[in-house]
C-alpha cells in the first residue's frame, strides 16, 4: 500500500521558548533549518521497562524505513502541545487517549541539516492495543534496552531516535535532558 501523498501543510514557527513567531508550509520549513517549528514525542514504554519503536513507511519523505520514537508528529497552527501529543497517539498508534496520562520529560532543540525542531518529549506507559497507521508506519515492537543499544550507529534507527534515546537515558531510564 503506497502512503497517501504529504499535503503542503502550514506549520507554526518558534522561537527557542515555544512562542510562535509566524507559520510556513512543510515544504518551505523541512528544507530551511533556519525555521524551528514545534514537535511531540511520546516514548510509550511497557510494564517490562521495554520500548516501543516504530518503523517508519518506506514511503515517508524523511527517513523512511528506519526504526523511530513510539510517536513524533508535527503541531498544528492553534494547537496545544497537549492536544498535538493526543492527536499524535491516536493517529499514529490508534490508542484511545481517554484517561491515558503522559508524562512530560524534557523540552530541547534538535537541529539536522534540513530542519530545526523545538522538540516536547512524553513518556506513557501502554501495552496497547496498538492499531498503527499503515500510511506512516509499516510496524511496532517493543524493543529492549539491550536490543537497542546493540544496534546504535548502525543505519536502523533514525538520527532523531539515537539522539532522543541518549536524552531519555538509554538503558539506564534517565529522564533528565543532555
Amino acid at each position: 500500500m503506497l502512503a497517501r501523498p504529504m499535503p503542503d501543510e502550514l506549520l507554526p514557527l518558534v522561537d527557542e521558548e515555544g512562542r510562535v513567531v509566524g507559520t510556513a508550509p512543510r515544504s518551505e520549513v523541512h528544507g530551511n533549518p533556519r525555521l524551528m517549528h514545534p514537535v511531540v514525542h511520546c516514548l510509550v514504554t511497557d510494564g517490562s521497562g521495554r520500548l516501543l519503536l516504530q518503523l517508519r513507511s518506506r514511503h515517508k519523505d524523511v527517513q523512511p524505513g528506519r526504526w523511530d520514537t513510539s510517536v513524533g508528529g508535527h503541531v498544528d497552527p492553534g494547537e496545544t502541545i497537549e492536544e498535538a501529543l493526543r492527536r499524535e497517539l491516536r493517529e499514529e498508534l490508534g490508542l484511545d487517549t481517554e484517561g491515558c496520562v503522559p508524562e512530560f520529560l524534557y523540552r530541547y532543540v534538535m537541529r539536522s541539516d534540513i530542519e530545526t525542531e523545538l522538540v516536547h518529549t512524553f513518556r506513557l506507559a501502554s501495552e496497547g492495543p496498538f492499531r498503527p497507521d499503515p500510511n506512516e508506519i509499516e510496524a511496532v515492537r517493543f524493543w529492549t534496552p539491550a536490543e537497542i543499544e546493540a544496534r546504535l550507529g548502525s543505519g536502523v534507527f533514525t538520527p532523531n531516535f539515537e539522539d532522543e534515546y541518549a536524552r531519555f537515558g538509554g538503558a539506564a531510564g534517565r529522564t533528565t535532558p543532555v
